[in-house]
């Protein structure tokens, strides 16, 4: 009997250290990031930064609570760089899942790279709260793809705004039907150019131009100049950043002004107000946001605190708001069980720093669409559900010489 209790005394303490052994000291996330290559500079200005001030912000407030450690657990981060490349970023993320085996993986930047890495995030079962990407078939997409979720609004929603500004600018008699266009040849650009299409045959506008180019192209002389000689009411450029700093220099340079000048990612960055100055002001983009919102004031001072800049003006605070909603589905579920928390992101409402928000349908249910620069700030000037819109600066000043 006595070897009998004493092989039980040796039985409960091996599996009390087992269990001890086992229980959570730390949450621990992974991502794939373009550290290098052509979508450098957007992972730069708007996914890396919100990582990073995610990561400290929840780690000086003493990590995420969990109900099943009964403690809040900090974050620890797995970072590598996909290049820019597909392959690279699919191998990153099976490592992440398989090898390195994190609780939860964060999604990469940009439509392609999303879209190349989505369905190891739902072979893996990991949550993909994506910022940096819009595609149109979202519905459609999370019944095959039930773990990945949209959060910058549909392309037609983005395109109807546009569209909709430019229709009732010839309602009041303000400009022609005269359209020009220009896209990245990558799945941002086709996805939004398409829609664009179709929405200026339905207003009856003229699309007196329509040029693809390649991603990473260095110089966009032709497609600048050849746009400016089909003399249209207004240029729409469905651009990454590097592109939309290249397109606006272009056009300043051979003095190519319509009153309408769209370009899209990279336009809401500080860099290009830092880049053009004035020249800025009244040129379209992407996103938008409302700066008198004191939750994004107190984000835009931590931002410039952490990493010596302020946040782009669109995708930044949208992207920080998938973590905020991340750490609050993970916290109402109690438990790092990936199926668990999925639950709640699912059905549940969000108190985030862009305002309380949803998924619906694994896409957000509101956002801005289309922003402007005015007197030196991106404002939101058209939205989905968002309050706080400002008329639209019209027409957009020409350009001024260097000084």
């Amino acid at each position: 009997m006595r070897l009998l209790a004493a092989s039980l005394i040796v039985v409960l303490c091996t599996g009390a250290v087992v269990a001890a052994a086992e229980e959570p000291t730390s949450i621990r996330i992974g991502y794939a990031i373009s550290k290098t290559g052509p979508y450098e500079p957007g992972a730069s200005a708007t996914t890396r930064p919100n990582y990073q001030l995610w990561v400290k912000d929840v780690n000086a407030a003493g990590g995420i609570m969990v109900k099943t450690a009964g403690r809040r657990l900090p974050v620890e981060v797995i970072e590598y760089d996909d290049q820019s490349d597909p392959i690279e970023a699919q191998k990153a993320v099976e490592k992440l899942a398989t090898t390195d085996k994190v609780d939860f993986i964060l999604p990469p930047w940009g439509t392609h790279l999303n879209l190349a890495v989505a369905p190891l995030f739902n072979r893996y079962g990991h949550p993909q709260l994506i910022g940096t990407a819009s595609i149109e078939n979202v519905a459609e997409y999370a019944r095959t793809s039930p773990w990945t979720f949209f959060s910058l609004g549909l392309p037609s929603h983005n395109v109807a705004a546009l569209v909709g500004i430019l229709a009732q600018l010839r309602r009041d008699e303000k400009i022609g039907s005269d359209i020009a266009m220009a896209h990245v040849a990558d799945s941002f650009g086709a996805n939004h150019a398409g829609p664009a299409r179709a929405a200026l045959k339905r207003e009856k506008f003229r699309l007196v131009y329509d040029r693809t180019y390649p991603i990473g192209a260095s110089d966009l002389s032709t497609v600048i100049s050849q746009a400016a000689e089909s003399k249209p009411d207004a240029f729409l450029a469905f651009s990454y950043p590097d592109d939309t700093v290249a397109i606006t220099e272009k056009a300043i340079e051979l003095n190519f002004n319509p009153k309408v000048f769209f370009t899209a990612v990279g336009t809401a960055y500080p860099l290009h107000r830092q880049m053009f100055g004035a020249n800025v002001d009244g040129i379209m983009g992407m996103g938008g946001w409302d700066p008198s919102s004191p939750a994004l004031q107190d984000y835009l001072r931590r931002h410039v605190a952490l990493v010596g800049r302020e946040p782009d003006r669109w995708a930044s605070p949208v992207t920080y708001a998938t973590l905020q909603i991340l750490q609050q589905a993970i916290e109402r579920a109690g438990t790092l069980d990936r199926a668990a928390v999925l639950a709640q992101i699912k059905t549940g409402s969000f108190d985030t720093q862009i305002g309380p928000v949803r998924y619906e349908g694994n896409m957000l249910d509101r956002g801005w669409d289309i922003g402007q620069w005015q007197n030196g700030e991106f404002y939101g000037v058209a939205s989905t559900g968002m309050p706080g819109a400002r008329p639209v600066l019209f027409p957009k000043p020409a350009w001024r010489a260097p000084e």
